[in-house]
């Protein structure tokens, strides 16, 4: 049975270097040229073994020299939104990926995503530490000097802060429940996830990553890289290009893809057949005469391979869904292609009447990794479709808003936003969040909810009673009634404007109206501070004496508010404060803070 080349795709943090790093992979492709170079595929990058092998040189060795796989498809633009739409049902059609890491920050929050979307996909994958070059005293090489012969010339201190990075990077790994360490300590590679340390700028270590990738799938993936009759893929994009009409930008996993073939594929209302009338490829760089004449024809295409399809009836299908070949002479259960085809659409796409989020995506990639991102964060979701944002998707945020003022919005990710859904935004105040970036737009969501709560809370204990204790100061009473104006000096907690006072017996005093320092009006008074008060129910010298100690008194609603919802807001000498005046009020209120 024949061998496809597996399919790499990169992932990573945004600014760790993937694009560099896939740029460095080519361009040390380009100057290997003279073993057979690279080929552009659309969207993606085919290096053949020859290539292969003459950058990686001697270092096959290690992984066994019957090399059997024809080469590596590496998808030409790197992170979570390509790796998406690369979706079959119950995994990708990724075989492996490269998850690039920063050598001085190591795993950040981008990372830990793509892990989280790797490991749900179940796509093995190797660890490039990035940014070798930017590590504190290390001597740089010529990237064609093998990495380990570069790292004998290191001093011995930058070794070890080289080993102290990649166990960071092993640690963090660690605790996400997986093993890790340097390529060259590993003796299984089916156990432990390989890191090497890399460098995008000068070509340390991209011949070891090179070697590492092909050394896996040669080893451990052959049975899934075997190239059934079948021909089927998948859709990256579909597109217009000037002089082709409509186009779809498709991998093809598995078979053979001839021109003038019929393919089946999905849109997001049916199910359709067309026939291929044009097979593309770019152009090779120095071929390209006119910017309009980018593509070469083709008759044929194997697996696996990146694609232009030229065909009648695409617009409207779907990004990141399965396609079927319909080769002549090829026994196919049509009815059965069809029918997943259709489940695959139906299976993804939500419509409920549960309080959650409206998500409105533009590939089936897109929408199937936001559901599963916002269902790992527990955000509930009410629908998620394919397609611009709509009025009616307005209008059900809008009802969802009257529940939950945090679940009532949209998330639009790569598609437009209406006229009359923006409009109708506008008058019924409904956010809609967008963004071109999965992990931005999820985050830039959660993001608000904690600035929303944040300040509905502050706002909400702004409101309340705090706990205070203040002393009444001798020989400083200004007015002895209508209002009582003294002097008082704050002993433990915060003293506020309308905050309702009580005596050391629990017993009602007022409230205080008005707090002035130095003769301007302040809101609060804290711990120390020497204040006056203005109070319109007490006079002094009867209700309020001179040197007594008098306490704020939180209503009963405000003393559970402060005791369980705000108790982090709290000092312990709050706590400990709130504590002692309900033992005060409940000598002449037994009820008080329970009911």
């Amino acid at each position: 049975m024949p061998i496809r080349q597996p399919v790499v795709v990169v992932l990573g943090h945004v600014d760790s270097g993937k694009t560099s790093l896939l740029d460095r992979i080519r361009g040390t492709a380009v100057q290997a040229r003279e073993a057979g170079g690279i080929t552009q595929h659309i969207g993606a990058s085919f290096f053949p073994l020859e290539t292969i092998r003459e950058i990686c040189g001697p270092l096959f060795a290690r992984f066994g020299a019957d090399l059997k796989v024809p080469g590596l498809l590496v998808i030409d633009t790197p992170g979570h939104e390509v790796f998406a739409n690369l979706r079959v049902r119950g995994g990708s059609a990724a075989d492996i990926a490269i998850l690039v890491v920063d050598i001085n920050k190591g795993l950040e929050a981008q990372t830990y995503e793509s892990i989280e979307i790797l490991r749900s996909r179940r796509v093995p994958f190797v660890v490039a530490l990035n940014k070798l070059d930017m590590l504190a005293g290390w001597r740089s090489t010529d990237g064609r000097i093998p990495f380990l012969e570069s790292l004998k010339r290191q001093e011995r201190s930058v070794i070890d802060e080289l080993d102290a990075r990649i166990y960071t990077v092993v640690g963090a790994l660690s605790r996400l429940g997986f093993r890790a360490e340097a390529f060259y300590r590993i003796k299984d590679f089916t156990r432990e996830i390989a890191i090497v340390p890399v460098s995008a700028r000068t070509g340390e270590g991209i011949a070891e990553l090179l070697a590492v990738l092909v050394g896996l799938t040669q080893q451990y993936m052959l049975k899934r890289l075997e190239v059934g009759e079948h021909g089927r893929g998948i859709v990256l994009e579909v597109k217009e290009e000037t002089g082709l009409g409509m186009t779809a930008n498709i991998i093809l996993l598995d078979g053979t893809l001839r021109e003038g073939d019929e393919i089946m594929l999905a849109k997001r209302e049916s199910i359709i057949t067309t026939r291929v009338r044009a097979l593309l490829l770019p152009k090779p760089l120095d071929e390209m005469r006119d910017p309009r004449d980018r593509f070469m024809r083709v008759q044929e295409v194997h697996a696996a391979a990146g694609i232009k399809v030229a065909s009648p009836d695409l617009d409207g299908v779907l990004a990141g869904s399965p396609f079927y070949v319909l080769s002549r002479g090829v026994d196919i259960d049509i009815d059965t292609l069809r029918h997943t085809l259709e489940s695959e659409v139906k299976g993804l796409v939500i419509s409920t009447d549960k309080i959650g989020v409206v998500l409105k995506c533009d590939t089936l990639g897109s929408l199937e990794a936001i559901t599963e991102m916002l269902k790992r964060a527990g955000i509930p979701i009410r629908i998620a479709d394919i397609g611009n944002v709509t009025k009616r998707d307005i209008i059900e945020a809008s009802t969802v808003r009257e529940r939950d003022r945090y679940l009532g919005v949209v998330l639009a990710f790569n598609v437009r936003i209406l006229q009359d859904a923006q409009e109708e935004a506008d008058a019924l105040h409904i956010r809609v969040f967008t963004d071109r970036v999965i992990y931005n737009l999820v985050e830039s969501y959660r993001q608000w909810v904690e600035q929303e709560k944040e300040r509905e809370e502050s706002t909400v204990f702004a409101s309340l009673t705090k706990p205070c204790k203040f002393m009444v100061l001798k020989g400083l009473v200004f007015r002895r009634s209508n209002p009582a104006v003294f002097g008082v000096e704050v002993v433990e907690g915060r003293l506020r404007q309308k905050s309702p006072v009580m005596n050391a017996e629990g017993s009602d005093v007022g409230m205080i109206n008005q707090i002035q320092d130095k003769g301007k009006g302040v809101d609060e008074a804290r711990k120390g501070m020497q204040v006056a008060v203005s109070m319109n129910e007490p006079t002094v010298g009867r209700q309020v004496k001179e040197g007594e100690v008098l306490y704020t008194l939180p209503s009963t609603q405000h003393l559970k508010l402060l005791n369980e919802r705000f108790k982090h807001k709290l000092t312990q000498e709050e706590q400990a404060l709130l504590d002692e005046i309900a033992r005060i009020r409940r000598k002449v209120d037994p009820l008080y803070g329970y009911i």
